[in-house]
């Protein structure tokens, strides 16, 4: 898998952190070096450790789906970007959206990491160099979400739609490529 390959993985995955990003410097009240902070920390930490930890199920398992490794990643990389699709469209409680509190966080991190586990686990069953992979998907999430903060604070909750179906899009179009070409 190239570099481009990998790296438009990432912005697909980066984008839920972003419309999460986004939601929480909606409700920033001039602590947005916080917010991007502490947004940045927990997405950009699990959007490191969630797609390693994919790649070790998937290694346990590589063995007997790489025949069929590209129907199976075309399949998950399109139902990830439709469920991305479908939980940016459903509506999220606006108290949910200022707090920073683990209680709101963790699940938050976990929740948006999801699919970057189960890509994890489609690496498994490609040439990919896990190391690279995971940092650069780690790197850009916290970027994302650092940069979703800010945009909340300046420009409200115009663009947070737009991210997480973009963030699905780009997923699916990936699934179809790596279906069609390859790695």
């Amino acid at each position: 898998m190239s570099f481009w390959d990998l790296l438009f993985i990432a912005i697909g995955l980066a984008m839920d952190a972003l419309a999460v990003a986004i939601g929480k410097g909606l409700a920033a009240n001039g602590e947005c070096k916080k917010i991007c902070i502490i947004t940045g920390l927990y997405f950009g930490s699990f959007q490191t450790f969630m797609p390693f930890l994919g790649f070790l199920c998937g290694e346990t398992i590589s063995h007997y789906i790489t025949s069929v490794s590209k129907i199976v990643s075309l399949i998950l990389l399109v139902l990830i970007g439709l469920n991305m699709i479908r939980e940016t469209i459903r509506e999220t409680d606006k108290e949910e959206r200022a707090s920073l509190s683990v209680k709101v966080m963790l699940p938050a991190a976990v929740a948006t990491s999801i699919d970057a586990f189960a890509v994890g686990v489609t690496f498994a069953a490609l040439e990919v160099n896990i190391i690279i992979a995971v940092l650069l998907i780690g790197f850009i999430a916290f970027l994302f979400s650092c940069i979703g903060a800010k945009i909340g604070s300046i420009f409200g909750s115009r663009f947070e739609k737009q991210s997480g179906i973009l963030g699905g899009i780009i997923l699916i179009l990936i699934g179809i490529k790596i279906f069609v070409v390859g790695h």
